[in-house]
């Protein structure tokens, strides 16, 4: 439980392994009595972030929505606040928008935009959105872009929630005095624990977003081998590089950090330490990964995220999805 008393909310990252967007009415249309309330998205170099929301909008209208994260590069601030609302229409207010600065290997590889004062970049989008959302008018130089007249149809009471994109103390600081919370990813339970307490005291009514990936099957060649697949990219990303030598981290991946840069990633990944492989990247049957997962659930977290990696059983379809959803959640 938070510190409300509120349960915390169980979510599921679209689109789910073994399914064409087109095939997931089924599982949306599940999740409900599978314990899930909420349906997240993230946006970098597969599917877009919004069109998954919209359709599961359509397929369960009782689930919420989020997406972790948006890029806050590659869309102007005018068209997220405009998509946002939208959404936020369509789903009577349960959307929460996460936003953050991506990585450069999406941001500027992959659509040519410039990664520059990502932070402040970060901070100038969070101040337009919470402005822009409220139906406001806009018309204001920030520090990174300036936007003129702009003004959002009334179409929804409902405010969406925009949170932020969070790994070191000071992203979470922001994300909780200017926004509605953050989001956070690719660390262990104790490196939470870590980043919350830094962090310092926590506004009352503020989320608190885990995105934990989890690969739930017993063949633990396939899974440490796609963690590192996984996890030899994106630690080599600069802010996940600056987050973990923060955590105190940087001695044990310098040969990975040299074989990235050498650029061998299949190297990289792995020569990451085993240990904290099986950390970040969770594995085993699913019942013994939902006793991993919920070491994530401490005091202030309101939302558990969970992406599922895609497995041989999944694949193959000798596990059914749903069963494993069930068994993830904690289910018999």
């Amino acid at each position: 439980m938070t510190a409300s008393d509120e349960p915390i909310r169980w979510a599921v990252n679209l689109p789910l392994p073994g399914l064409a967007l087109r095939d997931h009415r089924r599982a949306v249309e599940a999740l409900p009595d599978l314990g899930y309330s909420d349906v997240w998205t993230g946006e970098g170099g597969g599917l877009d972030a919004f069109t998954p929301l919209a359709a599961a909008a359509a397929w369960s209208p009782g689930l919420g929505v989020g997406t972790g994260v948006l890029p806050i590069f590659t869309r102007g601030p005018a068209v997220i606040a405009q998509t946002a609302a939208a959404l936020a229409d369509l789903t009577d207010g349960r959307l929460t928008l996460g936003i953050g600065t991506s990585v450069p290997a999406h941001v500027s590889a992959l659509n040519d935009v410039p990664f520059t004062k990502p932070v402040t970049r970060l901070r100038d989008t969070l101040r337009f959105l919470r402005t822009a959302l409220r139906g406001d008018t806009v018309d204001q130089e920030y520090e990174t872009f300036t936007v003129r007249g702009f003004r959002l149809p009334r179409t929804s009471t409902v405010r969406p929630k925009v949170v932020v994109g969070a790994l070191r103390p000071k992203m979470v600081q922001l994300g909780l005095s200017e926004g509605d919370g953050v989001i956070t990813n690719v660390l262990t339970a104790a490196d939470l624990t870590q980043v919350l307490d830094a962090a310092g005291p926590r506004p009352p009514g503020k989320e608190i977003v885990v995105k934990v990936f989890v690969c739930p099957t017993d063949d633990e060649d396939h899974a440490r081998s796609a963690g590192r697949a996984f996890l030899g990219w994106i630690l080599n990303q600069a802010p996940y590089r600056a987050f973990h030598d923060w955590l105190g981290r940087g001695d044990r991946l310098q040969e990975a950090r040299g074989r990235f840069d050498a650029g061998d990633q299949q190297a990289a990944g792995r020569a990451l330490p085993e240990d904290l492989v099986d950390a970040l990247w969770i594995h085993g049957s699913p019942a013994e990964c939902h006793r991993q997962i919920a070491r994530f659930a401490q005091e202030g977290v309101t939302s558990i995220l969970l992406y599922v990696a895609p497995t041989p059983e999944l694949l193959t379809g000798r596990a059914d999805l749903l069963d494993v959803l069930a068994r993830l959640r904690g289910g018999a």
